[in-house]
């Protein structure tokens, strides 16, 4: 095998090669795809929860190492050859290493990113989960050097997500030689595929698109929309979205071993398959219609228009509306749970952000009925706003109160309380935010209600089948 795994490695040279070289290549190519289909088939029969994500990509030669993008598993035959009569359990856990990164969709990143901490964030992610695998199948020589890196970051990183790990080093301004040293202990194979199109072996192109059996895969259109509109970066990441969560159900349910041991790998699961919302559009479903002072060119019928100023000149036949229908924000609710786990910073932030996106959609009526409660056990505070001034005021010199338990009934008996004195005449809907559990009404109220939970910790939170469920992070609330 020595021969075959000695080809030349330089992109010049290959494209020179002799027939007996190119036959020795593709003879090194036949059985570096063996190796990785045994690979494969070894994590198939020992993680069966993975078995609808281990066999998504296709086998694709390129000019480098090995690495994976979302779609194509990119190797050089020698290389594989190599690693493997060094060590044949090696190869299997490079497979798991990149198949974690498409799991948890690390590929799709975004231009901003700053790629060696995010690459190393990544690895040591993918790294801790597999360890807690505790699988004997696998290379683990480099367990023990990887162990007090890992240590080390449990101190200060509660989740070792690949995000949680890469706002750390963020924070801490991690240098750049200690962030080579600790990629060399990490690393499993090359991300460079991820950012740019990987230079493949001419004549050994055997993968083929698979985005139609993707398609197939991913069921019905999500949300009504036509597959054939979503992009191929669209369509990948929905496929892998999909594979996350069915791969959470199937640890929790099937796996439940694995499920308690692989702690990292189920917080990862959560995280990845957390809900998400779009904060700004939400709020538009509590606006409510309202006539304002406004031009309404919309319903301006420039026909009849014309018409008029051909017969009369300088008095036209029809003018717009001086007044027009819109959707703005009148009356509702903002209650905070003040209770003792709530930091009064991220409580601001959230007031904020909320106040920043009706400003920004000119969602005020020239007069509003906004109500800001405050309440743990019991109603704190209960602060009225009716213009934008009051608002701004309002934020200047907002101080939180309370600081005990959760109960969220007090709240809905208060307003309540307000809709019967007539202090609301069409009140829209009620937005709850809290970052944890508390007891909920058990009759749903006439209005609509949302629970805005702060969940950095990727709990599943339940609430009445009435009420609906936001769920955003602390980065989602400081993105103002």
């Amino acid at each position: 095998m020595g021969i075959l795994y000695n080809m030349p490695h330089d992109p010049e040279k290959e494209k020179q090669l002799s027939p007996e070289e190119q036959a020795k290549l593709e003879k090194a190519d036949s059985l570096a795809r063996q190796i990785l289909e045994y690979a494969r088939n070894t994590l198939f029969m020992n993680l069966k929860f993975m078995k609808n994500a281990l066999g998504r990509c296709n086998f694709v030669p390129y000019k480098g190492t090995i690495g994976a993008d979302a779609m194509n598993f990119y190797y050089y035959p020698p290389y594989i050859l190599k690693q493997f009569e060094q060590n044949q359990k090696r190869i299997t856990r490079i497979y798991l290493h990149m198949i974690m990164h498409c799991i948890f969709q690390h590929q799709f990143v975004s231009p901003t990113i700053q790629k060696p901490l995010w690459n190393l964030a990544c690895d040591i992610a993918v790294e801790k989960m597999i360890q807690e695998l505790h699988l004997d199948n696998i290379d683990k020589s480099a367990e023990n050097s990887q162990a007090t890196v890992l240590q080390g970051l449990e101190k200060n990183v509660k989740y070792m997500t690949a995000e949680k790990i890469y706002d750390y080093f963020l924070n801490t301004k991690l240098s750049q030689e200690d962030c080579q040293a600790m990629q060399k202990l990490f690393e499993g194979d090359n991300h460079d595929v991820w950012y740019s199109a990987p230079d493949v072996l001419a004549g050994l192109e055997q993968g083929q698109s698979f985005l139609s059996s993707m398609q197939k895969t991913m069921g019905n259109p999500v949300d009504g929309e036509a597959e054939e509109s979503l992009s191929e970066r669209e369509t990948l990441k929905k496929m892998w979205q999909k594979l996350a969560k069915q791969m959470q159900v199937d640890l929790e349910t099937f796996s439940k071993q694995q499920g308690k041991d692989a702690g990292s790998l189920m917080q990862n699961l959560l995280s990845v398959n957390r809900e998400r919302c779009n904060y700004e559009n939400f709020l538009r479903k509590f606006a409510v219609r309202g006539e304002v002072m406004k031009v309404d060119t919309d319903s301006f019928d420039y026909n009849f228009y014309c018409y008029g100023r051909s017969i009369y000149e300088e008095a036209a036949l029809i003018e717009p509306l001086e007044y027009k229908d819109v959707k703005r924000i009148r009356e509702f609710v903002i209650a905070i749970d003040t209770s003792g786990s709530v930091a009064g910073k991220t409580v601001q932030m959230f007031i904020q952000k909320t106040y920043n996106i009706l400003k920004q959609q000119e969602s005020f009526f020239s007069k509003v009925n906004i109500h800001i409660i405050q309440c743990d056990a019991h109603i704190q505070e209960d602060y009225k706003i009716t213009t934008e001034e009051e608002f701004d005021e309002y934020l200047k010199n907002m101080k939180l109160k309370g600081f005990g338990g959760t109960d969220f009934r007090p709240v809905f008996q208060h307003v309540d309380d307000l809709i019967r004195k007539k202090e609301f005449t069409n009140l829209k809907g009620l937005l709850y935010f809290t970052d944890g559990y508390g007891t909920f009404p058990e009759r749903e109220p006439d209005y609509k209600t949302a629970f805005v939970f702060l969940d950095d910790e990727y709990n599943n939170f339940n609430v009445p089948v009435w009420a609906i469920r936001i769920i955003l992070t602390t980065d989602d609330i400081m993105e103002i």
